[in-house]
């Protein structure tokens, strides 16, 4: 047997595994997978805005802060018991509340454990609610949701 063909059938022995293995996963071997437990949430675990308050008028860019309470804060990708990170809904942005939130521009991430932020938005009335979330961007059992507040911004 000559060197090149020598070289050649060790090449597809040592590829030919991965060559006709199947190395896609579909949702259905992910979903066979063990998909890790919700975080609980301790009895009486409650998030809120601080600021603005209910009803209050801001400027067009302006502070919220975020509250919490019988939780802590840690950012997205920390798994600790009684943690989890804020997500602000905007004007009643609609999500699934069995899949991780999705970021979008009406549901904003605050994933490195912020509990404030400079926000803008267009003028007129708008709703803000806090979601609390774990490690993986996905409600707490049960949710801890805050209550829904209504804000006007001015020019």
């Amino acid at each position: 047997m000559n060197l090149s063909r020598s070289i050649l059938l060790i090449a597809l022995t040592i590829t030919s595994p991965f060559v006709f293995a199947d190395k896609t996963e579909t949702s259905d071997t992910v979903s066979d997978k063990a998909v890790e437990p919700k975080m609980a949430s301790p009895k009486g675990a409650k998030v809120y805005i601080i600021f603005p308050k209910d009803g209050k008028t801001v400027k067009k860019k302006f502070l919220i802060r975020f509250g919490v309470k019988k939780m802590g804060v840690a950012p997205a990708g920390i798994k600790f018991p009684n943690t989890g990170h804020h997500h602000l809904i905007i004007d009643g942005a609609k999500y699934d509340k069995k899949l991780p939130l999705p970021m979008t521009d009406k549901i904003k991430h605050f994933g490195a454990g912020q509990t404030e932020t400079m926000i803008e938005l267009e003028p007129g009335k708008h709703t803000l609610k806090l979601v609390f979330a774990d490690h993986l961007h996905r409600l707490h059992e049960p949710p801890v949701i805050s209550e829904e507040i209504t804000i006007t911004v001015k020019e």
